[in-house]
């Protein structure tokens, strides 16, 4: 029998682990959560991950709307669309400060995707935006970027492996469902991505920095004990 990515992870413990965490932003479990081995973490699921592979996709009859639910980390912060810049930052030759216009600009991308958050539910959902392969090419980062830093506008905070981060599927949403993407969900500008778990989709996201090792603080559930890589 074939060893699967996921059985290879659930055998090895890294990916049951973090099915016993509370994560999406709710924080009644974080009491609970012990500390994982990042770098042997990091070593076996990026060895597993096929950077350039598409996750099969649904058919829009499986899109179940009321199925995605709402989880904030703090209030859901007030942006201004008009006078919003994505910064793009960090170890790169080229620094951006893009407005919804600049972004909107660009090839706009559609999956219909499974989002599934660790507390164990899940829901089919329509994301449309730029991948985000495109803004860090723009960027021009440099041949040691490794990881990318994601900072939103309510202080969330998240990091990436750069495999993952530049996936032909990880996109920066402005869209949800064929509609403009809603504030509770993240707008202006959201991560989506259907090889990460539901907490490591920033939303509101407001500036992405490509650097070349972790700091010692790696993401708000992360930084609590659950798992750094998060793959699906």
């Amino acid at each position: 029998m074939k060893l699967n990515r996921r059985i290879f992870l659930q055998l090895s413990g890294f990916s049951g682990a973090s099915l016993l965490l509370g994560g999406c932003g709710t924080p009644a479990l974080e009491d609970l959560v012990g500390t994982l081995s990042e770098p042997l973490n990091q070593k076996f699921e990026a060895l597993l991950l096929n950077p350039q592979k598409p996750v099969p996709e649904f058919p829009k009859s499986e899109i179940k709307p009321e199925e995605l639910i709402v989880n904030t980390f703090r209030s859901t912060p007030i942006i201004d669309p008009n006078k919003y810049h994505l910064i793009v930052d960090g170890e790169v030759n080229n620094p951006l400060s893009l407005s919804l216009a600049d972004i909107r600009a660009l090839p706009l991308t559609e999956m219909i995707i499974r989002h599934v958050c660790v507390e164990g539910w899940a829901a089919i959902v329509q994301w449309g935006g730029v991948r985000l392969q495109e803004i860090i090419a723009l960027a021009q980062p440099k041949e040691n970027v490794k990881y990318a830093y994601f900072k939103s506008a309510d202080g969330y905070y998240e990091s990436w492996d750069i495999a993952s981060t530049l996936h032909p599927q990880t996109l920066l949403a402005y869209q949800k469902n064929g509609e403009a993407l809603p504030v509770d969900n993240g707008a202006p500008l959201r991560l989506a991505s259907p090889i990460k778990l539901g907490y490591k989709q920033s939303k509101w996201v407001i500036q992405i920095s490509l650097v070349s090792s972790l700091s010692l603080f790696k993401g708000y559930w992360e930084d609590q004990g659950y798992e750094w890589f998060a793959g699906l």
